[in-house]
């Protein structure tokens, strides 16, 4: 099956787990057979709290600057760089400097058990 969007048509939905967070569903799973693709943005200023997930995510960073903890893990992560979280290991984020941190997250279509740690 073909598909094509424009990310600029998707509409952004704010996410209930941290401050300035919103989510932008590009790949539904009911749209792809093996990934959803998301894009979140967490305005300057925004955090998104640690948690886990029960799915791996693989995450392209598009624009922006955050501390991304995953695990024990500190990373300052920036436009051009690339994740890979396991499930099941913790990770946040908090922007850097007053550019909204935007990133593609793709997931395995999967049930995705999220739990908020702190």
């Amino acid at each position: 099956m073909y598909l094509h969007k424009e990310i600029d048509s998707v509409e952004a939905v704010a996410q209930k787990a941290g401050k300035g967070v919103s989510m932008k569903m590009l790949l539904s799973p009911e749209e792809s057979p093996n990934f959803a693709m998301r894009n979140f943005i967490i305005e300057a200023g925004g955090h998104m709290p640690l948690h886990t997930n029960s799915v791996e995510h693989e995450q392209y960073v598009l624009s922006g600057r955050a501390t991304v903890q995953i695990g024990d893990k500190m990373v300052e992560a920036k436009e051009g760089d690339v994740f890979l979280i396991p499930a099941g290991v913790a990770h946040s984020y908090k922007t850097l400097g007053d550019e909204a941190y935007s990133f593609l997250c793709l997931v395995p279509k999967k049930e995705d058990c999220i739990t908020l740690i702190n």
